[in-house]
C-alpha cells in the first residue's frame, strides 16, 4: 500500500513543471520544521556547536535546511522525468574531466561524498553523462521506501548494492571492472570507525573509502552537489585526493580517512543549509571504540 501511495504521489508530482517544485517544497519544509520538534532541536544544537551560530542563526539555517529537504523530496518523486536530454538544465557539472581521466587508469573510482544537497540527482547526472556509477546504499527503515528509491536509482542508470557481505563483494567487483563506487562517508560508523574530529567534536568515521581505495588502487575523487539559490543544482568535482602511503597500513588508513573527513567538513561549512544536521553523527562515544580502531590513532 505504501509503495502504491508513493508511486501515485510520484505520478502526480511528475505532472508539475520543475519550477513548481521549489515553492511547494518550501511549503512542505516549513510544515516539517514546525511539526518535527526532535529533529529541529537536534539540528539547532549541532549547528550551534559545529558552526558557532547563535540560537537565532541556527533556527534560521535549520529552516533553510527544511526547505531544501522539502524540495529534495519532491525532486525524488520527479525523477522519472529526468533524462539525458534535460538533466543538464537542472544539474550543472564542473570538471567532468577529473572523472574521465581517473577512469582511464582502469582501477575504478571511489567517489567521496556526503548527505549534502540532492545526492541522488548527483548520481543521476554522472550516470546519464555515461559514467559507470554504482553505489552501496543503506537500507531505509521502511522497505517500501527502499524499493522505490532503488527503482528510481536504477531508472537513471545507477547500479545499486545494499549493505551486507554479499553486496560489498559485488561492489568490490565493480571497482575491479573499472566502475565508480560512491560512498556517503558522513555517517556514524559505530565501534569499528576511526575517531576523528568533525565539526568540533570527535566522531566515529567510516573507513570504507580509504579501505577500498587502498585495496583496489582506486583514485578517490570528492564529488558533492549543492542547491543553487536561483534554482537547480551545482556539482562540485574536486581533483583526486593524494593519499598517504608510508607502509604503515593502520596509520595510513587513519590519516587518509582524516584527510577525507576534512574535505567533507569544508564543504559543509561552505554550504551549511545543504547538510542533514539532525543526523546522529556523533552517536558513538569514543570510549566504546574497539581496540583496533583506537590503535590506529
Amino acid at each position: 500500500m505504501q509503495y502504491r501511495l508513493l508511486k501515485t504521489m510520484s505520478k502526480l508530482v511528475c505532472c508539475l513543471p520543475y519550477g513548481a517544485l521549489a515553492p511547494i517544497g518550501k511549503g512542505l519544509g516549513t510544515l516539517y520544521y514546525h511539526i518535527v520538534k526532535k529533529q529541529r532541536n537536534l539540528s539547532i544544537a549541532h549547528m550551534r556547536r559545529g558552526m558557532g551560530y547563535s540560537e537565532d542563526e541556527a533556527k534560521k539555517m535549520t529552516m533553510k535546511l527544511c526547505h531544501h529537504m522539502g524540495q529534495s523530496f519532491l525532486e525524488m518523486m520527479w525523477m522519472p522525468r529526468l533524462n539525458k536530454d534535460n538533466i543538464s538544465k537542472y544539474v550543472e557539472m564542473d570538471h567532468p574531466e577529473y572523472v574521465a581521466d581517473a577512469l582511464k587508469e582502469g582501477h575504478g573510482i571511489v567517489v567521496l561524498t556526503a548527505h549534502i544537497g540532492n545526492w541522488e540527482w548527483m548520481a543521476a547526472r554522472l550516470a546519464m553523462e555515461g559514467f559507470p556509477v554504482t553505489t552501496v546504499v543503506k537500507r531505509q527503515p521502511n522497505d517500501q521506501h527502499t524499493k522505490i528509491l532503488n527503482e528510481y536509482r536504477e531508472m537513471v542508470g545507477v547500479e545499486v548494492f545494499s549493505r551486507g557481505t554479499t553486496e560489498l563483494v559485488a561492489a568490490a567487483k565493480a571497482l575491479k571492472k573499472g566502475k565508480i563506487l560512491g560512498f556517503l562517508a558522513d555517517q556514524d560508523a559505530g565501534r569499528s570507525g576511526a575517531f576523528i574530529e568533525f565539526l568540533g567534536e570527535m566522531a566515529s568515521t567510516p573507513l570504507g573509502p580509504a579501505v577500498f581505495a587502498k585495496r583496489f588502487r582506486s583514485p578517490v575523487i570528492p564529488i558533492f552537489i549543492v542547491r543553487k539559490p536561483e534554482g537547480g543544482h551545482q556539482m562540485l568535482i574536486q581533483p583526486p585526493v593524494q593519499l598517504q602511503a608510508t607502509g604503515d597500513e593502520e596509520r595510513d588508513l587513519y590519516e587518509n580517512t582524516k584527510r577525507m573527513t576534512k574535505i567533507i567538513e569544508d564543504v559543509i561549512r561552505a554550504y551549511p543549509q545543504n547538510w542533514l544536521w539532525f543526523q546522529r553523527r556523533w552517536n558513538t562515544p569514543i570510549e566504546k571504540a574497539d581496540e583496533k580502531a583506537l590503535k590506529a590513532q
